[in-house]
């Protein structure tokens, strides 16, 4: 067999590039498996060559020390690959075939992936409903940031793209299925985007483009962007964002000068539980900032989507009840102005044949919205360092050297 480098985990502010088992149709015991999964055969799988695979502000998250991920933890849920190798009990998926993973594992068979609710499936992750690679709580499937991966029920999860040469041409757009774009288009449907919305995005870093560029996909008039870091505001302007700066003071005055009125039709939040505070508060931890920024700028009979992450467990919180997720949100205001939330993971399958169609039809541009930018894998620590520090870049890491 071939050697497997992948992506390690190794402490708060620590990843490093070191060699794995290359993987098999079992899921074997390893940092952060639930004990109930070990030994698990996996027949309906597909072991994938990736192709691309990228770093995830979620990953950054686990990697500042955020998390209880374990130390060992192989990392990385958007992959992008070219199957080497299926189980017996596969059926249409072929060696050869170049595929999209979402990164939600899902089975298939139980009550929520029939209702398309695949990023709560019932049946892959013992320690609650939904799972991912290379993520904390999610079962301990191996993480794709590696030159080799394991995709279980491959039939069911895996996305064929139909002509293989033009999806190489593509790649750097097509990589971006696994996650942030249809976790953009998640939070931009679920916050009700459509022909001529106003429209205000929490966070310009890769998922908050992926929902601005989405929110135009789906015809907005007006997308509104807000971050605390210059570079980000001006890659969204770069596609026709207006932008805000948080740092300034409170959205709902620029907003004001940007529209002649305060609120929006539409919001989505983009950043999750590491939020900041704005005006002169921007340098401190306010996890329910976003949040409440959010219900507050959006019209009465609104709807918000949350795309961005929340957490049962911050280890670095600063307080007990931001440990475990409970967060001081004003959801009075919530009611009052009888507003719609959604919130979790994006149902990847959902969206991602869509949005195939629409990079490959050339109706979006999303490798060049989010500044998709390629490294290979020894230079991920890299990578993930110059993302802490809020470059405006998605990375996408080119664990073979096959992305043109």
């Amino acid at each position: 067999m071939p050697g497997n480098r992948a992506v390690i985990y190794k402490g708060p502010g620590s990843v490093a590039v070191e060699t794995i088992d290359y993987p098999a149709l079992e899921l074997k015991d390893g940092p952060g498996v639930n004990p109930a999964n070990v030994g698990r055969q996996i027949p309906h799988g597909a072991i994938l060559k990736v192709v691309a695979t990228n770093i995830c502000g979620s990953d950054q998250h686990m990697v500042r020390g955020r998390t209880t991920a374990p130390p060992g933890l192989a990392l990385g849920h958007e992959i992008t690959g070219e199957v080497v190798e299926v189980g017996r009990d596969v059926e249409f998926i072929k060696v050869g075939d170049l595929v999209s993973v979402p990164f939600n594992i899902a089975c298939g068979r139980c009550v929520n992936c029939k209702e398309g609710k695949t990023g709560v499936c019932l049946n892959v992750n013992p320690d609650r409903p939904g799972s991912a690679y290379g993520y904390v709580d999610m079962g301990g499937w191996v993480g794709g940031q590696a030159e080799y991966a394991l995709v279980p029920y491959a039939d069911w999860n895996l996305l064929r793209f139909p002509d293989k040469a033009q999806a190489l041409e593509k790649i750097r757009d097509l990589a971006m299925l696994a996650d942030i774009f249809p976790t953009g288009y998640h939070g931009a449907v679920t916050a009700g985007v459509g022909t001529g919305s106003t429209v205000y995005v929490a966070g310009a870093g890769p998922v908050g483009l992926a929902a601005a560029t989405a929110a135009f996909l789906l015809g907005a008039a007006v997308v509104i962007v807000a971050d605390l870091q210059k570079e980000r505001l001006d890659q969204a302007r770069s596609f026709g964002c207006e932008t805000i700066d948080v740092s300034q003071g409170d959205p709902k005055d620029q907003i004001e000068h940007i529209l002649g009125e305060p609120e929006v039709d539409c919001a989505i939040d983009a950043v999750g539980f590491e939020a900041h505070g704005h005006g002169s508060d921007a340098q401190a931890e306010r996890p329910a900032t976003v949040l409440n920024t959010v219900m507050d700028v959006t019209r009465a009979g609104g709807a918000v989507g949350i795309p961005g992450l929340y957490v049962t467990g911050d280890p670095g919180a600063g307080d007990e009840a931001a440990k475990t997720g409970s967060l001081s949100i004003r959801l009075g205001l919530g009611w009052a102005k009888s507003l719609a939330f959604t919130t979790g993971q994006c149902p990847v399958m959902r969206y991602n044949r869509q949005l195939m169609q629409a990079i490959l039809h050339d109706r979006t541009q999303i490798a060049k919205n989010v500044n998709a930018t390629v490294i290979s894998l020894d230079e991920a620590p890299t990578g993930y360092a110059e993302f802490d520090h809020g470059a405006a870049r998605k990375y996408v890491l080119d664990p073979h050297g096959l992305i043109k």
